[in-house]
């Protein structure tokens, strides 16, 4: 059985992929509204939300690069 290795994606071949900065970008807006209102359940429910994503705190948290 040969195992056949998958096709990088936009990000990996260094093209921006327009759905996951997107993504990064609710993410960074509504933790800093959660911040803001020193929400912890909402930010629980932002690092979830993110995990599932599969984007680690790195990218959305803080200012934007």
């Amino acid at each position: 059985m040969s195992r056949q290795t998958p096709e990088p994606g936009p990000e990996r071949a260094g093209i921006p992929d327009p759905r996951r900065e997107a993504l990064i970008a609710s993410l960074r807006q509504r933790f800093a509204i959660a911040e803001g209102r020193d929400d912890a359940q909402a930010k629980q429910a932002l690092f979830k939300e993110a995990v599932y994503l599969n984007l680690p705190p790195e990218l959305w948290q803080g200012p934007p690069r």
